[in-house]
């Protein structure tokens, strides 16, 4: 693990920004983990991800769905693992082999809960929420190989909502 970096965005529409410009940085294969609590911000954020993709029509919430797919730059696969109640039902969404198979990203909600049976290459994100209503302090953490060498580059894209985990709940 290096970092992690902390962000603070102050409203929805900048959590969706703030994801916007990462996704530049992503390539074939990769694995974006979303933890937080109900309603903090995982669905927004995969917005500004396939909004940075290209994606033009809306991401919703996969809830029920489990998994959508999401055509752009690169296939966006939006999951959400909430509702399942084992490890292996994860495996059995086959998210693995769909990114193998095509040129896709994963963008997994309650991805910590799924960790376990997941590549050990991953972005994580884990946004939590502050004092102020739309405020939403943001912990990002690369993991693995896939992602070591890319710090640098989440660091300067997002440098605009950086700021130190001293200064988080000032």
């Amino acid at each position: 693990m290096i970092g992690p970096l902390y962000a603070r965005t102050k409203s929805v529409d900048d959590t969706r920004t703030l994801a916007g410009e990462l996704s530049p940085l992503l390539r074939a294969a990769d694995i974006v983990l979303l933890a937080g609590d109900l309603g903090a911000g995982k669905t927004a954020f995969t917005q500004g991800l396939a909004r940075g993709l290209g994606v033009r029509e809306p991401v919703t919430s996969p809830t029920f769905t489990l998994v959508r797919p999401y055509e752009g730059r690169l296939r966006l696969l939006h999951a959400d693992v909430y509702r399942l109640d084992r490890l292996q039902e994860v495996v059995d969404l086959g998210l693995v082999e769909q990114l193998d198979d095509h040129a896709s990203i994963a963008c997994v909600e309650w991805g910590d809960l799924a960790e376990p049976v997941l590549p050990a290459d991953f972005l994580e994100v884990r946004i939590s929420y502050t004092e102020a209503d739309d405020e939403r302090v943001l912990r990002l953490r690369t993991v693995g190989a896939a992602w070591s060498g890319r710090l640098g580059e989440v660091s300067r894209s997002i440098s605009q909502w950086l700021t130190g985990p001293e200064e988080l709940y000032a």
